[in-house]
């Protein structure tokens, strides 16, 4: 039992840490206890402070004031205070004086105080410090308004690093011990040789419960790998194949074949480029071995290799055809059911592919022995999980104890290892036009990074299957049966599809593939040692259609889920504790005697699939009468063959729930008066959103409410920027709650789609999940049922031509031309499986992992494929075009000679080489002299003072000033001794930023005036609100610069950025708390700094700043007219933009102090300005006890939104409990944005 302990909490409850962490997140009490505990440790902090200090004072023989330090006491001035230097700081009888004198008190970031970083010590910036008070001018001095900084000066970015006392290195190896028991009745022991590696610079280290022999990272010392297996005499698999120009007689030729059998099939001015180095150019070509060349004799040597002795070679993992039967039922007792075949089953064995896999240079990357990835936070030293690959996963971790607890094979002592399969599968078109198509079957090795799965060049992809698909000719054998209706006629062929999918996948899942899954196989791994490898089945990535397809269940059927059998009724609790409760009190388990019933009945006793008898048999869970081979098969074996139909990201969010909300966003503006008007400025809009990255926010050049053949990245694109598009399109009061409503489902989009987790970010994510659910809800009640809400004109449109053509066909009657009503409907599937993300990813890793998008990007090899077959018989010829890659890229890979030992880039740590901050070309192809600049530009305010604040720059630079150094004034003189050759600097086009993006990749942003000009800096202010300046790059120049003062004159060579600054809005609320983006301005031309020049090694990244379309175009903050500081063409600016902080998942982290990759420093400032994000997320998911209360009507039908929807009347819903309300009202607070307001820096 553990208790809260705080003062006034009787909570007491019989679990862990963790629960009492949580409980302690939403405890009034304790809260209220902690806030008095810290005052008294702040106080006691300051006493001791002020001691000392005074001690000091005591001893000097000059009598010194130190004045309260200028913090939120007073008013802040709309420039910024910078810390002051850090050496004198370090040191304070630096700061005694000769004469008797009055000193302000140094200010500084939170970050930079000599006294330390921690919370206690960061209050000493925000209180008064009280010494000698007896000068009479003390009360002036305070009271009058600080001298405004002369130059904007951001807090330097190189700064930012990992500090070696925040590093938590330990060169001790870790032994977790085993917790005490009392009363053992029976003693198990079991031994486990557990390893923690040191932690590194970041934090990172890795915990195995047992101790490896191979480690692909070489993290590990090989003195602290665990002994080699015993060696056993085995055949390599890979012995077949022999290095160039196998299986061909010269090089010539080879290296002709390999280039025809790769790249592109179409031949670009880059595939001919690689024709002309890779083949003509090669040293061991040669024209004389072209004579007599036939492509069709080599391709036949490829498909049918020969050895040096002209022995046939064949490839156990090669492709197999085969004939699929299926039984179909014909509602008669006597004569029982018919066989129906289904040619031209192509597939690879699994065990085959299994085997292929662990012999290819790629085996050298895979990960066989799981562990747990932990990280020490620097910032404050907790500890915590980290949660990224799957071979870090709860899931693998058990599926590894299982395997050793397995019984031993006779004579086999073998370490046991797992083999992860990932599988995925969709159907899909092979062109743009005509019904060609093929339903691949794809298999990922989990053991290899997801970083190298999601690339499809780097051949992790394992085509093993294409499914066969019911041929059209069936009809014709269905309609021969007698006593078979229409309706019956499309219930049979929907079972008899069903069963044509299991029946694969009873040939799939051979006898091979069982034994291998029950015992192992023996295999040679890369580092030479045969280990035993248990296959195990981990995820089946598929769309909606195909999950109930494997799951063995209807399609959209009353318990519409394959993980669980919640009634579709029950949908609209989401988020709440009882539709919690209710998923994991009524998971899916499959009775395969009920199925086995059912199928009795229909080809025993005569009767219809979806009859009666059947109905009452299977209906409760939305059973089919088709057998499931996964359960059947492989679930006595361990497999829960519903957990593996993991959530599908891409259909069932981007193309799914918010998909279904922007349509309805979309109705609702065409319900309002003037819909069409508004319709049309939100697609003027979405038109002018600038562009982000590569290819990170494209252009929005078509009309975005028309959504004409928008993949799944472009509705990310449209959430990604839709809150400053709708804002202000809606009547206020349903303004504020679409604004909001937009804001959590971008939130928790990022959150969901992050591509490494930590147990902060997981309980980030469900408490952002909580708050979306409550907006939803919210939204259905308030604002959806305000409004008829009808079809949109596309919607219409195509519901006619379907009624149109199903009249045709069945000499019906056309209903009404008229627009139906639509409602927003959240029962459906896709919106119920939001809330089994956290779950899915404890499980087995981030989404990221086992996306369905993986398998899109497969299907590009495919695609290209098609245009070099006969397009008959399709299938067999994809399978021969794969073949031959295969065959290619094994004989490349034995050319090459690659060895084991070498560590595979796919897979190599992220953070080997950092390289440089930023990256701008030393080309002087463009000079521009200065004077003939400006006498050019006469008259434009964005030059003016351009060699002052030039040359300024050039001296704080070169003589290498910090940021306290912001006020200082450079005389005329200094001014005079800077020496720019020629007057002349050379401007570039673009610049590249790099950087470390939360999960430790590397990337980098390019920054170009014309196209990406934004850029953000870190705030140079002593106690920043925000924690980002922001800035437009006008130009990029390096120059050449001497400075002569007298002494020997000092050169360097100089980059500079030539800026225009932004200020985020006072008077705008913005962050979690409120739900609301960050609001910028451009600094008014009458400021100094409106202009100015920036270090580019100060720049974090790119930034993305979207117009506030509802503030409009204005002249506020520059005159009217053409100057540098706008595009080409434009006379005015928009009033104020807003911060794209959703633009990627990076960007969004460095609003949060949760990115585990970012500096320690700038995580700081995070949480300093914007508070914790657990906080702001509201604390874990068990909060939602709060709202158990909450009513929800579940007597709602469903809406036609998408293709798992049905028709829909009126919702009713009953109120919201408390919680929901008190959350809405806090993040639709009214904000009125006063452009005239002071912009604080």
């Amino acid at each position: 039992m553990v208790a809260c302990g705080a003062q006034g909490c009787s909570w007491e409850k019989n679990t862990d840490t963790r629960g009492l962490n949580r409980h302690r997140a939403t405890c009034r009490s304790f809260r209220r206890s902690s806030i008095v505990a810290t005052q008294k440790r702040q106080q006691r902090a300051r006493d001791a402070t002020l001691a000392n200090l005074n001690l000091e004072s005591a001893n000097s023989t000059s009598r010194i004031r130190i004045l309260p330090v200028r913090s939120g006491h007073v008013r802040s001035h709309r420039r910024p205070i910078a810390p002051c230097n850090l050496n004198i700081l370090a040191n304070p009888r630096s700061v005694v004086a000769e004469d008797d004198r009055t000193l302000h008190a140094p200010t500084f970031a939170a970050s930079q105080h000599p006294l330390g970083s921690d919370s206690e010590m960061g209050q000493l910036h925000r209180d008064d410090v009280q010494m000698d008070l007896e000068d009479s001018n003390f009360q002036n001095e305070f009271d009058q308004e600080p001298a405004p900084p002369r130059r904007r000066i951001p807090r330097a970015f190189n700064d930012i690093e990992y500090l070696p006392e925040d590093l938590n290195i330990s060169e001790n190896v870790n032994l977790p011990t085993l917790p005490a028991r009392s009363r053992i009745k029976r003693v198990l022991l079991t031994l486990r040789d557990t390893l923690q590696t040191t932690f590194d610079s970041v934090g990172f280290c890795q915990l195995y419960p047992r101790r490896p022999s191979f480690e692909p990272n070489k993290y590990i010392p090989s003195s602290s790998l665990a002994g080699s297996c015993p060696t056993v005499e085995g055949t390599d698999s890979s012995s077949k194949v022999f290095p160039p120009p196998y299986p061909f007689p010269n090089m010539s030729i080879y290296r002709l074949m390999s280039w025809m059998n790769s790249g592109s099939h179409q031949k670009s001015e880059a595939e001919i480029q690689r024709l002309v180095k890779d083949v003509l150019q090669a040293d061991d070509f040669d024209v004389k071995h072209l004579e007599g060349f036939s492509v069709r004799r080599s391709l036949r040597e490829l498909d049918k290799p020969k050895d040096q002795n002209g022995e046939k070679v064949t490839f156990p993992d090669d492709w197999i055809e085969t004939n699929v039967t299926i039984s179909i039922p014909t509602k008669s007792a006597v004569e029982g059911s018919q066989a129906y075949t289904v040619p031209g089953f192509h597939y690879r064995p699994l065990v085959e592919v299994i085997r292929s896999a662990f012999a290819d240079v790629q085996a050298g990357a895979f990960h066989l022995f799981p562990f747990k990835r932990l990280w020490k936070d620097p910032l404050d030293g907790h500890q915590e999980r980290i949660i990224d690959e799957l071979y870090t996963s709860d899931a693998w971790l058990k599926a590894q104890d299982d395997v050793q607890k397995l019984p031993k094979e006779p004579g086999c002592s073998l370490e046991r290892v797992i083999a992860g399969l990932m599988l995925f599968s969709d159907a899909t078109h092979l062109a743009n036009f005509g019904t060609a198509k093929a339903w691949p079957l794809y298999l990922y090795f989990g053991n290899l990074t997801k970083y190298a799965r999601s690339m499809p060049q780097s051949g992790a992809c394992h085509l093993v299957g294409f499914l066969p698909s019911l041929p059209d000719r069936i009809k014709d054998t269905l309609n021969a049966l007698s006593r078979i209706s229409k309706t019956g006629m499309a219930s049979l062929q929907t079972h008899c599809r069903r069963d044509l999918f299991h029946a694969c996948w009873d040939i799939l899942l051979d006898e091979d593939f069982l034994h291998a899954y029950r015992h192992g196989i023996v295999l040679k791994c890369a580092d030479g040692v045969l280990r035993r490898i248990f296959p195990r089945l981990f995820t089946y990535s598929a769309d909606y259609p195909e999950k109930v397809l494997i799951a063995a269940m209807k399609d959209m059927g009353s318990c519409a889920c394959p993980r669980c059998l919640m009634p579709k009724s029950s949908f609209n609790f989401l988020g709440l504790l009882k539709d919690m409760e209710s998923r994991m009190a009524n998971l899916r388990v499959y009775t395969l005697a009920k199925v086995l019933k059912a199928r009795e009945f229909i080809y025993t006793c005569g009767n219809t699939v979806d009859g009666s008898k059947v109905e009452q048999i299977l209906g409760d869970g939305s059973w089919v009468p088709t057998i499931n081979q996964f359960a059947k098969k492989l679930g006595p074996l361990g497999l829960d063959p519903f957990s593996m139909l993991v959530i599908d990201f891409m259909h069932e969010c981007e193309l799914g729930t918010w998909k279904a909300l922007f349509i309805h966003l979309l109705r609702l503006l065409y319900a309002l008066p003037g819909g069409d008007r508004l319709v049309a400025a939100l697609d003027t809009r979405f038109r002018q959103v600038p562009t982000f990255g590569n290819g990170v926010i494209r252009k929005f050049a078509n009309n975005t409410s028309e959504m004409k053949k928008l993949a799944a990245r472009d509705f990310e694109d449209i959430l990604q920027c839709a809150i400053p598009v709708f804002e202000g399109l809606f009547p206020p009061n349903h303004d504020m709650a679409v604004q909001s409503l937009l804001y959590r489902f971008a939130q928790w989009h990022a959150l969901a789609k992050l591509r490494i987790h930590s147990e902060s970010t997981i309980t980030f994510l469900e408490g952002t999940f909580k708050k979306l659910s409550q907006a939803l809800r919210k939204f259905r009640r308030d604002t959806c049922i305000a409004f008829n809400t009808v079809e949109l004109p596309r919607e219409k449109q195509a519901r006619q031509r379907k009624m149109t053509q199903h009249a045709q066909n069945n000499a019906t009657p056309q209903e009404s031309s008229g627009a139906r009503k639509k409602m927003f409907n959240l029962n459906t599937y896709k919106f119920h499986a939001m809330a089994d993300y956290v779950s899915t990813i404890k499980l087995f890793g981030t989404t990221d992992s086992f996306t369905t998008q993986m398998g899109e990007l497969a299907h590009r090899a495919l695609k290209a494929f098609y245009p070099l077959t006969s397009k008959l018989d399709t299938p067999a010829q994809l399978a021969k075009h794969e073949h031959r890659r295969r065959i290619l890229r094994w004989v490349a890979e034995a050319g090459g000679k690659s060895s084991s030992d070498e560590q595979s880039p796919a897979d190599a740590p992220p953070l080997t080489s950092i390289g440089n901050h930023h990256h701008i070309a030393t080309t002087q192809s463009n000079p521009i002299n200065i004077f003939a600049f400006l006498r050019e530009h006469n008259g434009d305010p964005a030059v003016k003072n351009f060699i002052p604040k030039l040359k300024d720059h050039v001296l704080y630079r070169i003589r290498k000033l910090d940021v306290s150094y912001c006020d200082h004034a450079f005389t005329d003189e200094e001014h005079n001794s800077v020496i720019i050759p020629n007057h002349t600097i050379y401007s570039v086009q673009t610049m590249q930023v790099h950087y470390t993006t939360y999960d430790l990749r590397r990337e980098y942003d390019t920054i170009n005036p014309r196209t990406h000009a934004d850029v953000m800096v870190l705030s140079g202010e002593t106690s920043p609100s925000h924690p980002y300046w922001y800035a437009r790059v006008l130009g990029i120049y390096h120059m050449e610069t001497w400075v002569n003062d007298g002494g020997k004159p000092i050169k360097q060579y100089l980059e500079v950025l030539w800026v225009r600054w932004l200020a985020p809005l006072r008077s705008h609320k913005s962050g979690m708390k409120y739900a609301r983006l960050p609001k910028v301005a451009f600094v008014d031309e009458s400021d100094p700094d409106a202009f100015g020049f920036l270090d580019p090694g100060q720049v974090i990244r790119g930034a993305h700043l979207i117009p506030a379309f509802a503030a409009g175009r204005g002249t506020g903050s520059l005159r009217y007219g053409t100057s540098l500081a706008r595009p080409e063409g434009e006379l005015d600016d928009w009033e104020a933009h807003y911060v794209g902080i959703f633009a990627d998942r990076d960007m969004f982290m460095r609003y949060t102090d949760l990115g585990v990759g970012h500096p320690v420093i700038l995580r700081k400032i995070a949480r300093d300005c914007f508070g914790s994000a657990l906080m702001a997320a509201g604390g874990p998911a068990n909060t939602m006890d709060d709202a158990a209360d909450e009513e929800v009507s579940g007597d709602e039908d469903h809406e036609v939104c998408d293709d798992e929807e049905e028709d829909s009347d009126e919702i009713d819903d009953d109120e919201l409990g408390d919680e929901d309300e008190e959350d809405w009202e806090r993040d639709n607070e009214v904000v009125e944005d006063v452009f005239e307001d002071t912009l604080s820096f």
